[in-house]
């Protein structure tokens, strides 16, 4: 009895300390609080020291990165203005941290040194998020201040003025047939000026066209002009009207000129996220029942289709019963943020709870990993979106265990983030290594989001209830509806859609409401998911079962079929007697039957193919080893191959406009793997003109000796509009290709499968097993319900059997028998108590 009570007492203190060590003191949230402003007076610091003027800091190079100067990133260099674009995106964070006489010196250098009339052609979404909204959230800080009286009293609207100034130099991409914005604009020329170097493109992505409505509505609502709201509202309103009337759903890149979908895939993530944002967040801020209607219809065909707790995965908008791709990107850690606006906690604890799990796994999120969370595109670039879902659900829940989440971002950064010129973007989370870059994002976002996790109210300089977050997390003022009235037509009229409402369609969030009496809710909820990936579970050692091996099953050895599925055997003979007593006392195990049907599927294979260098000297002698596409040309069915004289592309990645289309029309590109998928370079070099495309590897020394080859898949999308042939090349088969063009100028080469330039006959194709694993119901099989070889799972109370069935034939006389134990490892290590069995009887290998 004694001990009993030990026991007990021991378990509740231990439970006590769980809780206790899941809560967080005011000393210690101080200390991290402390430890962030730390941490942005390194990040922003480096940067005025370092780069400013210049758009963004290169952390590793310790200068500023000025477009023109560095090597062309293609679209990634879009957000680069020549308007210190970390200065503005920069400005309202400086007031949520208290800086403010840091904020007052940062406004009087943007006042007096940036200039938006530059000759550069910019995205018009990235610059409406991060420097539209950067003058307009500054604007709103510095006229509160300025009104407070003790500070700011020269500041007379300036930024507001630039802000109005921009607007204007953005107004230009709106001016086509449909309404949606071209994605890109010269600042100084505007599309369609002859001196503009844009214009031509045709399509843009859905956030793209519809996240402008804060900034523009704002903008509008300041200044008293209303051409900015009527220009992004009718953006939404093509967004709506082209949706799919059957799901509801939208695509990811839609035609500016006709509005017609090019990418039908619909999910959460890039491309499309913030679109949904806008809808809820322009309700919130402009008052405007029309968003609020249109957000909960998508809303609910999100839930319905796209939502797969806690997954979120893509699917095809006009057949959205079928995910269309099986990786997650790192964009849609957002919406957990936006379904607590929506007052929709559980699958927002769920998503959360899986995302966790994965920085867990990885450190950090990657870039986008897939639905078994083994990371897919390994870079992270210190995206702010899971520290806001994770400030959004501690508001709602009060749980500390989003403290902890949030000290754990912090941990992360500044362990494998920081340099000593700021903190560097993670190439590729596998291997820590670091990326010249800190993106605006970093400073306008994740520390604006992580001081407020870790700050009361009462410690802020303002009240942050009054504003709303923008996508890039600047600040307007929730009063914009009541005291600024909408302009005139400005209001957007809708046909009524009928919807199925829910208890938050037109109301906010309450705990209370969803989760009477439960405090511990949020732990009930993400406990269903604490071990998702695996990492953190607790060893249990598994209980002693018997397997009965079948001797026949279909030409597949016995043995190594269950080695195949991680467990390994050993002779009944080999297990103690004692441990077989344990057997009897596992208790809560009950009868259950899998059917596994055995069938045998061709292995998919890489198809090896070749680049034959055929001009002199060569003349067919050097032959390297390439690997195929998925896409494009299929070469296998191309009687000569593709031949055709290599060019290098310019840029090399071919992520950006090519340069040297004259060169490359006709003739095959060489391109340099990364910054890009395949298909985007593919895409660029078909419309350069190019007829082929090598790919080289980049990283330095791979080869395809000791490299499997590997095939190179598309986007996720539809691939059907490239046509050119496409091959692959390691590093040092790439060196050598390039070598000879450095060499001799014109070479000529020849893009083929390897079986038939070097006349091999076509390799055997492994044969492979698929199981289909089903439940039946007991006395099935007996009843010959199952057709064809078997193989039958058992689970007993006191045993598990596993024995093969072949119905219409009578079982072998003699099965040897093999017990499974549960090793550390999670594997089985065979044991049993057949005390008929010989000292010397082993698995039967030749069945």
């Amino acid at each position: 009895m004694m001990m009993l009570k030990t026991l007990l007492i021991t378990s509740l203190l231990g439970w006590v300390k769980c809780q206790e060590s899941q809560s967080m003191t005011s000393e210690e949230k101080t200390v991290i609080r402390d430890q962030i402003i730390e941490m942005f007076d390194h990040a922003y610091g480096s940067y005025m020291k370092y780069a400013y003027p210049a758009d963004e800091l290169m952390p590793l190079s310790c200068r500023g990165r000025v477009r023109g100067l560095e090597p062309n990133r293609g679209d990634i260099d879009d957000s680069l203005g020549k308007f210190s674009l970390t200065l503005i995106d920069t400005l309202d964070t400086l007031v949520v941290l208290n800086k403010l006489d840091e904020f007052e010196d940062a406004v009087r250098k943007a006042v007096k040194d940036v200039r938006l009339d530059n000759d550069v052609v910019v995205s018009v979404f990235e610059t409406n998020i991060r420097v539209l909204g950067g003058l307009l959230g500054a604007h709103v800080m510095a006229d509160l201040l300025r009104q407070r009286g003790d500070r700011m009293q020269w500041y007379q609207d300036e930024l507001l003025h630039m802000a109005k100034e921009l607007g204007h130099r953005l107004l230009p991409a709106f001016n086509t047939t449909s309404g949606l914005p071209y994605p890109k604009v010269n600042l100084r020329y505007g599309v369609l000026n002859p001196l503009s170097r844009t214009g031509t493109e045709s399509d843009t992505c859905t956030a793209c066209a519809g996240t402008m409505i804060l900034e523009f509505a704002a903008l509008s609502r300041m200044s008293g002009e209303s051409v900015f709201e009527e220009h992004a509202r009718k953006a939404m309103d093509v967004l709506w009207d082209r949706r799919q009337r059957g799901s509801d759903l939208v695509g990811t890149v839609i035609n500016i000129h006709n509005g017609e979908w090019v990418r039908r895939d619909s999910g959460v993530g890039a491309g499309i996220d913030s679109y949904y944002e806008y809808l809820m967040k322009a309700y919130i801020l402009l008052g405007d029942n029309v968003f609020l209607e249109r957000f909960n219809i998508h809303y609910s065909a999100i839930m319905k289709y796209i939502s797969q707790p806690p997954l979120l995965l893509n699917v095809h908008m006009h057949n959205p019963t079928v995910s269309v791709r099986s990786w997650m990107d790192s964009l849609l850690a957002f919406f957990p943020g936006l379904q607590v606006l929506r007052g929709d906690l559980k699958p927002a604890i769920e998503t959360h709870e899986m995302l966790y799990q994965v920085t867990k796994q990885h450190k950090f999120l990657p870039e986008a990993f897939t639905t078994e969370f083994r990371v897919h595109w390994g870079q992270h670039l210190l995206r702010p979106e899971f520290a806001e879902s994770t400030y959004y659900l501690y508001k709602a829940t009060g749980d500390p265990y989003y403290l902890r989440v949030g000290q754990s971002i912090v941990e992360k950064l500044n362990a494998y983030a920081r340099v000593p010129c700021g903190f560097a973007a993670v190439q590729d989370v596998r291997t820590g290594a670091h990326e010249d870059r800190m993106d605006s994002f970093f400073l306008a976002e994740m520390f604006k989001y992580l001081y407020l996790l870790f700050s009361e109210k009462s410690q802020l300089p303002i009240d942050i209830d009054d504003y709303i977050f923008t996508t890039e997390a600047h600040l307007l003022p929730v009063s914009l509806s009541t005291t600024k009235p909408p302009c005139k037509s400005n209001i957007t009229e809708t046909v009524p859609v009928s919807q199925e409402e829910d208890l938050f369609t037109h109301s906010c969030p309450s705990t209370e409401t969803l989760f009477p009496n439960n405090p511990s809710f949020a732990k009930t909820i993400r406990d269903s998911y604490k071990y998702l990936t695996g990492v953190g579970r607790a060893f249990r050692p598994l209980p002693v079962r018997e397997i009965e091996l079948p001797l026949h099953d279909n030409g597949m050895e016995p043995v190594e079929f269950l080695k195949s599925m991680g467990i390994s055997l050993t002779p009944l003979n080999e297990l103690s007697a004692g441990d077989t007593g344990n057997l009897k006392e596992h208790k809560g195990v009950y009868r259950v039957k899998l059917v596994a049907e055995v069938s045998q599927t061709a292995e998919e294979e890489v198809v090896p193919h070749v680049v034959q260098l055929i001009s002199p000297p060569f003349l067919g002698r050097t032959v390297l080893t390439a690997g195929p596409a998925k896409f494009g040309m299929d070469l296998s069915k191309q009687e000569h191959g593709v031949k055709g004289s290599i060019v290098k592309a310019s840029p090399y990645t071919a992520c950006g406009p090519i340069d040297n289309t004259v060169e490359l029309k006709g003739r095959i590109a060489l391109a340099l793997r990364g910054d890009c998928m395949f298909a985007a370079k593919a895409r660029r070099l078909q419309e350069a003109g190019a007829i082929g495309i090598i790919f080289i590897d980049h990283r330095e020394g791979s080869n395809s000796e000791e490299t499997p080859l590997f095939q190179m898949v598309g986007d996720g999308d539809s691939t059907e509009d490239i046509t050119l042939a496409l091959v692959f090349l390691f590093s040092r088969e790439g060196a050598v290709l390039t070598a000879a063009l450095e060499e001799h100028h014109n070479v000529d080469v020849l893009l083929l499968p390897k079986e038939r330039q070097l006349g091999h006959d076509k390799t055997e194709k492994h044969v492979g097993m698929n199981i289909k694993l089903r439940l039946a119901e007991e006395g099935e099989l007996e009843e010959g319900a199952a057709r064809g070889p078997t193989l039958e799972f058992v689970l007993e109370k006191d045993e598990v059997l596993l024995q093969e069935e072949e119905l219409g034939e009578e079982r072998q006389s003699q099965q040897q028998q093999f017990c499974a134990k549960a090793t550390e490892n999670d594997r089985t290590e065979p044991c049993s108590a057949d005390s008929s069995q010989t000292p010397n009887s082993g698995p039967n290998t030749n069945p």
